[in-house]
């Protein structure tokens, strides 16, 4: 069973039912809490977002959710012409570099960017965009990896 396309399905759906109802920038906004912090969640849930649960608990779907809405939350942001953005860097990365970026990949995209941030020591420097499904890995760890595959490749051949 292809788990993506019953979650495009599913959000698809839900989507068209919470713009129909004027409650869908509140629910991507209480999805993307709740998808980043499942536990931490107080208040309650939106109630179309109930419904939504309630309705896939009926058809089974449970273990689809975080997929599922996933998908919605892409497919909203793609709606009103907004990509999410995700920079992860080593470090900390003042707000004008941020803006800047920003900026430079709205005039690529020829939309608005949403970015979201995220500190990864791992990476020991450089940085890391996605961009739906573009990807620029500018860190050091991938291309010491790079350098790595390349001498065991070339390794191989001399044995």
């Amino acid at each position: 069973m292809n788990t993506g396309i019953i979650s495009q399905r599913y959000a698809t759906a839900f989507l068209r039912y919470t713009q129909e109802r004027g409650s869908a920038q509140r629910v991507c906004e209480q999805v993307r809490s709740l998808l980043a912090d499942p536990h931490g969640f107080e208040s309650g849930l939106d109630e179309d977002l109930e419904l939504f649960i309630a309705f896939l608990t009926r058809k089974s779907r449970l273990s689809e959710v975080r997929f599922i809405l996933n998908s919605y939350v892409s497919l909203y942001y793609k709606s009103i012409g907004v990509m999410l953005a995700k920079l992860t860097s080593a470090r900390e990365v003042d707000s004008a570099t941020v803006q800047s970026l920003c900026k430079v990949l709205e005039e690529h995209f020829r939309c608005k960017v949403n970015m979201s941030f995220e500190v990864d020591p791992s990476l020991i420097g450089g940085f890391v965009v996605q961009v739906g499904d573009y990807l620029l890995d500018a860190s050091v760890k991938n291309q010491i990896e790079t350098i790595r595959r390349q001498f065991v490749v070339q390794n191989n051949r001399i044995v």
